[in-house]
């Protein structure tokens, strides 16, 4: 208790949030941001910035994720923002899309927390992301999977199963998906899934392959099991994916 007495006053001696804020600008790789309830965005480091393309925090205060990136980007960072105030809990390693144009391949990992006003009331969340690659360089378990999951994006077409992985890792395939989901946030199965959706968004807006060419290049059994897979996680259709983005 003495503790949490002496860290609580010394935190309200501090002249507001913005110096403590400036630690977030030399974070390497890291996108830190603050948003409120309305989903504007608050705070925003460098990284942030850059992902939202605009050259300075400014120009950002205010604005939402529908200002910089993709409708259907958008609205998935707004669904997990939603859920964390609406739960108050804490979301955790989570692996999605990487805020850039959509059909981009690269994914991030990210944690958002509730912040609380002196009454305890929910009136915004606190996040930060970092891609997977950087990931892997930064953290002891993410690096002792990275030739595993090198081969999960070069190869991610092909009938890839735990036991091929977990021997490429040098583990038994139970130890491999415990360790796995500690580095990641994720099961193997779930991270091959959220790479094939990547690489057939770009390829929907990309090319003029059909839906199930498109499938097969990337690794779907069929039309039907992509398009099941394709809605679960992007909450549209490929083909009213690929109607939305080319039209815009």
């Amino acid at each position: 208790m003495k503790h949490a007495e002496t860290q609580k006053r010394f935190f309200e001696q501090l002249d507001g949030f913005e110096q403590m804020a400036r630690l977030f600008e030399f974070l390497p790789g890291v996108s830190f941001f603050v948003k409120d309830r309305r989903g504007r965005f608050i705070a925003l480091n460098r990284r942030g910035c850059e992902y939202c393309g605009v050259s300075s925090e400014e120009q950002a205060i205010g604005r939402t994720d529908h200002d910089f990136f993709p409708h259907q980007r958008a609205e998935e960072y707004r669904a997990d923002d939603e859920a964390v105030m609406r739960s108050g809990e804490p979301l955790v390693n989570r692996i999605e899309s990487a805020p850039e144009s959509a059909g981009s391949p690269r994914l991030v990992m990210t944690s958002k927390i509730p912040l609380r006003n002196r009454r305890g009331a929910v009136v915004g969340i606190a996040g930060f992301s970092r891609q997977i690659e950087q990931l892997r360089e930064q953290s002891a378990d993410a690096d002792a999977f990275s030739l595993v999951v090198d081969h999960l994006h070069r190869y991610y077409a092909d009938a890839l199963t735990t036991t091929q992985l977990a021997k490429m890792a040098g583990l038994s395939s139970s130890q491999f998906e415990r360790r796995f989901r500690h580095a990641f946030g994720s099961s193997p199965r779930q991270y091959l899934l959220r790479v094939r959706i990547e690489n057939s968004s770009r390829l929907l807006i990309e090319t003029e392959q059909t839906i199930s060419q498109i499938a097969l290049a990337c690794g779907f059994f069929d039309h039907a099991h992509f398009s099941r897979s394709f809605r679960r996680i992007m909450s549209t259709s490929p083909s009213e994916y690929r109607r939305r983005h080319r039209g815009s």
